[in-house]
Parts: C-alpha cells; sequence; structure tokens
C-alpha cells in the first residue's frame, strides 16, 4: 500500500472521528502505526485537522456570522465569543509548553495511546448513563466560569487517546450542560484550538517537510474535510435520540483490539 493511499485512509479516519468522543489523533496514530506510516515530526497527525475544522467552519457558517454580526448590540453574543476564547486560552499554555514531550513521547507510544481509549471509553460510558442534572440547554447560554472549566478539561486531550472532544463534551457534561449544547460547545471550541495547533505545529516542523510529507498532508487534508462534513451533519441528531453509549463501546473496543495486537506482537 502506497504512502499516498494510506495519507488519503488516515485522512478519512481524522475526518470521522474529529468530532466524535473517541479520540482522532489516537485513531490516526494507531492505524499509523499498524500501517508502518513514516511521518516527519507528526506532523502529518496534526495538520491534516485542519481539514476538519473547515468543514465546521462550513457547516457553521451562517450562525458564527450571525453571532459576530449581533455581538456590538447582543451581551449573549459576546458573552459566548468570550466563553470560546477564554475556553481556548489553557490550551495555548499548556500546548506550548508540553509540545516536545507530546510529540516525542506521548504520540510515540502506542500502549498509552490503547489504554486511554479504553480508560476515555469508560468514563464516556459512566457519564451517558449517569448524566448530572442539566443547568445549561442552550450552547450561548453556557457561562464564562463554566467555559474556562472545561477550557481546562480540555488540555487533558493532549495525551493521546484522551479525545479533545470526549474530554471537552464529558466535562461539560459534568459540569451541567446537556448533551446537545456540550456537543456543539465542542465543536465551536474545535475552531480556535486546532487552528492554533496547526499553525504552532507548522511553524515547528516547517523545515523538515519535504516534497512526499506536504503531498500526503494535503491528501489527508482534503479527505478529512470530506469525511468531517458528514460526521458533524450527522452527529447532533444522533446524540440528541441516542447519546454518546456507542462510542463509549467503540473506544473500549479498539482499545482493546490494539493492545491484544500489539502483545501478540501486530
Amino acid at each position: 500500500m502506497t504512502n499516498s493511499i494510506v495519507a488519503a485512509l488516515l485522512g478519512l479516519l481524522e475526518g470521522l472521528t474529529e468530532f466524535i468522543p473517541v479520540s482522532s489523533t489516537g485513531h490516526v496514530l494507531l492505524a499509523g502505526y499498524f500501517l508502518g506510516f513514516d511521518s516527519p515530526g507528526r506532523a502529518f497527525e496534526v495538520l491534516i485537522q485542519l481539514g476538519a475544522i473547515l468543514a465546521i467552519l462550513g457547516v457553521y457558517a451562517g450562525r458564527l456570522w450571525g453571532i459576530f454580526r449581533a455581538a456590538p448590540h447582543d451581551p449573549q453574543a459576546r458573552r459566548f465569543i468570550w466563553a470560546v476564547l477564554l475556553a481556548f486560552l489553557p490550551a495555548v499554555v499548556v500546548g506550548v509548553l508540553a509540545h516536545p514531550i507530546i510529540k516525542t513521547v506521548l504520540f510515540e507510544t502506542p500502549v498509552l495511546i490503547a489504554s486511554m481509549l479504553i480508560v476515555g471509553g469508560v468514563i464516556l460510558l459512566l457519564v451517558d448513563r449517569n448524566p448530572p442534572p442539566v443547568r445549561v440547554t442552550e450552547t450561548e447560554s453556557i457561562p464564562l466560569k463554566t467555559a474556562i472549566a472545561i477550557g481546562f478539561i480540555q488540555c487533558l486531550a493532549m495525551i493521546p487517546g484522551v479525545s479533545r472532544s470526549g474530554a471537552t463534551i464529558v466535562g461539560a457534561m459534568l459540569l451541567g450542560v446537556g448533551k446537545r449544547a456540550a456537543a456543539e460547545f465542542s465543536f465551536f471550541l474545535s475552531m480556535p484550538t486546532m487552528a492554533g495547533a496547526f499553525a504552532y505545529d507548522l511553524m515547528k516542523n516547517r523545515e523538515i517537510l519535504d516534497a512526499q510529507a506536504t503531498g500526503n498532508i494535503v491528501i489527508g487534508f482534503v479527505c478529512a474535510f470530506l469525511a468531517a462534513i458528514v460526521v458533524v451533519k450527522w452527529l447532533l441528531g444522533y446524540v440528541s435520540r441516542h447519546g454518546y453509549a456507542l462510542f463509549a463501546w467503540w473506544r473500549i473496543g479498539v482499545g482493546a483490539a490494539a493492545l491484544l495486537a500489539m502483545a501478540l506482537g501486530g
């Protein structure tokens, strides 16, 4: 299997898993590990995520425009913008300080990734089955202090396998946010978070990205964008009706299968 085909498959996997609480990075890293995919500086796994973020921008363009247009005269719109920005700040600080450890240690430890998939799946299952009382049902009504707390919880996702969307959704639900509003806030928070990660990782790795690596990133980027559009349009309706149990069991199954394969020398 050529690198271009693997890059396309990994891009599709990224787009399909970025916004569901199963850890897109964990899935892409584990799949790349078993497929023998070579990624200089692990830049591919980070940079293709921007494709998924552009999908969110496309789907939510009208709503975003409405929020920014209303901000000068609507206190709720202004508060929502501040909520997203404040939730984004912890990831900036922790991401910059921990970047070397994340890329050279955590990204290179498949056993840790698989274990975090299982642990996160168990936590997601428990929270989904026993949700705390809901105090916030609208995304734009999330209080600033709740948004900041969600931002700190998001930092746990720098451990691959935890899941950025999983951490923010579970954190929001534990803080009294409804399932649908928690998923939507996770969508909006992903925009500055992943755009910032893209810019910082590109700056750190631009000198080691040759033509082949750049070509693979472009392929993965496009595939992630196309797959993410489908997922974003489907996810909120599914979550509202069925919750997150399916994703929890998926995490547990994938993590267990990966550990078994590694134990057997796969």
